[in-house]
């Protein structure tokens, strides 16, 4: 509904709704901050691992249904140490810096999910149509992720982003085969969608209990 206001009361209005709101992580990073993120993920060892770390939340497992196993949520200068420390050691610090000047800033949310016995890699289900059709079994399709429903929020409004996407984890053997255990799914955002000091990452299964999951971004970097 349009609201209405005064001449005095509009000007000041007016003068608030252009203040940017302040980000809870550093964003836009500076150089200096390029070159942090760069020589941390260059390390490749505990420290380096240990940051990554605070950034994810480990899920114990449910009574049924699949397995909603850790949910990550990177900002900009997390994504930057992850990034590093994947390249190897002739990725120079210009390079990281040219990188992220091209990509921009962006947060990141991964979805890791483990199949379980009572959500396992292979479906129970009738081998005919007909109603007394004996009962066989059918791998679980590799898209079965899409079943999932994944929300985030910050500040109580939902999120959208604009790129999102999902691939199976697979366990092969020698002989080719291969089996379904899980699932990463992955959302980008915009980093300046997150204009409060949380976000909230729910997950729904089409199966066993929902999860959600709140992350303080007052205490990520």
């Amino acid at each position: 509904m349009p609201l209405s206001f005064g001449p005095g009361l509009a000007l000041l209005a007016g003068t608030f709704l252009f203040v940017a709101p302040s980000l809870a992580f550093d964003t836009p990073l500076s150089d200096q901050a390029v070159r942090e993120a760069y020589f941390l993920g260059q390390r490749r060892d505990e420290s380096t691992t240990a940051f990554l770390n605070k950034y994810t939340k480990f899920l114990e497992a449910p009574k049924t249904g699949p397995d909603i196993a850790s949910i990550t949520l990177f900002t900009p200068f997390a994504l930057l140490v992850q990034q590093s420390s994947e390249h190897s050691s002739g990725y120079s610090a210009q390079q990281a810096a040219l990188d992220h000047r091209d990509q921009g800033e962006f947060v990141r949310i991964i979805v890791q999910i483990q199949l379980t016995q009572s959500y396992a890699s292979v479906i129970v289900r009738p081998t005919g149509s007909g109603s007394g059709s004996p009962t066989g079994f059918a791998p679980r399709p590799y898209d079965f992720w899409k079943d999932f429903d994944v929300q985030v929020s910050s500040d109580d409004k939902k999120l959208r982003p604009f790129s999102s996407s999902g691939h199976p984890n697979l366990m092969c053997s020698d002989d080719g085969g291969c089996e379904v255990t899980g699932a990463t799914l992955q959302f980008d955002f915009a980093a300046k969608d997150f204009a409060s000091g949380s976000a909230t990452i729910d997950v729904t299964p089409p199966e066993g209990d929902p999860v959600s999951v709140d992350f303080d971004l007052d205490h990520l970097r």
